[in-house]
């Protein structure tokens, strides 16, 4: 299920460029206005399979007039959206939904910003029908990872445009994980197919995206991810995962959250 959640802020107002984790946390508070329990098991410890944490939610914050100054957006304009997704409706959207009624501001807070923003409205979007083959554009970067071996370390890699076959290896694998959390099942196919569009990365400079996530009082954590419309074939199933909770890696800190416009 996916939520439009509409924003106002303050003209002028500061936001950092590297918002993903304060909006994050911002998230989470609105949750724990819905379920105290629900957020702490969430944040805490999340939905594992085979050692791996899933939160099963993504999300993407646009502005609607805002320029780039001293590392951080200036808002021209106090309207703002933020978009949320998850499969989890019974729980995820269910509290956070409650949350945005107790407490109907929404704060972005940095070690030395704070923007606050009113909640003016909350509607969901309709639902789309999934294919084995469809065109997404991506509202915050993919964000994909290996591990390789660097002057004889083994280290995270992020994974380009053209890591093609890694890049369908993990995908795959990311989804089907996904899939099996929130439906407590296997697919009938195990595989999904991501074409890049080349025309799109052809006029452009570059598509890979790096961001910094700033936990306060702690070195920041570098991220890279591709910003680059794509084409996806495979089992539909695998498909309406990735659109529901994120595509890729840590969708719970705003990155792999796709529309099809």
């Amino acid at each position: 299920m996916r939520l439009a959640i509409k924003l106002k802020g303050i003209i002028n107002s500061i936001v950092p460029v590297n918002y993903n984790y304060p909006l994050a946390s911002a998230i989470y508070n609105l949750l724990h206005f819905g379920s105290p329990e629900f957020t702490g098991y969430l944040h805490d410890s999340g939905y594992v399979y085979e050692n791996k944490t899933y939160k099963l939610f993504t999300f993407a914050f646009k502005f609607e007039n805002a320029v780039i100054q001293n590392s951080s957006f200036k808002l021209l304009s106090p309207n703002a959206a933020l978009y949320i997704s998850s499969p989890m409706i019974d729980t995820f959207i269910q509290n956070f939904v409650m949350g945005t009624f107790e407490d109907q501001t929404i704060a972005i807070n940095s070690e030395t910003i704070s923007a606050r923003f009113h909640i003016s409205s909350i509607e969901s979007l309709p639902e789309i029908q999934i294919n084995n083959r469809m065109k997404f554009f991506l509202l915050s970067p993919l964000v994909l990872s290996t591990k390789k071996i660097h002057n004889g370390r083994l280290k995270q890699y992020y994974l380009r445009p053209g890591d093609t076959d890694e890049i369908n290896r993990v995908l795959t694998q990311n989804l089907l994980n996904k899939y099996k959390l929130i439906y407590k099942n296997d697919t009938d196919d195990n595989e999904v197919l991501l074409e890049w569009d080349k025309d799109y990365i052809k006029s452009r400079d570059r598509i890979t995206k790096k961001v910094s996530i700033c936990k306060n009082g702690m070195p920041p954590v570098e991220i890279i991810g591709n910003q680059a419309p794509f084409t996806i074939t495979g089992d539909p199933k695998l498909i309406k995962t990735g659109y529901e909770c994120g595509f890729g890696e840590k969708n719970s800190m705003g990155f792999g959250m796709v529309s099809t416009n």
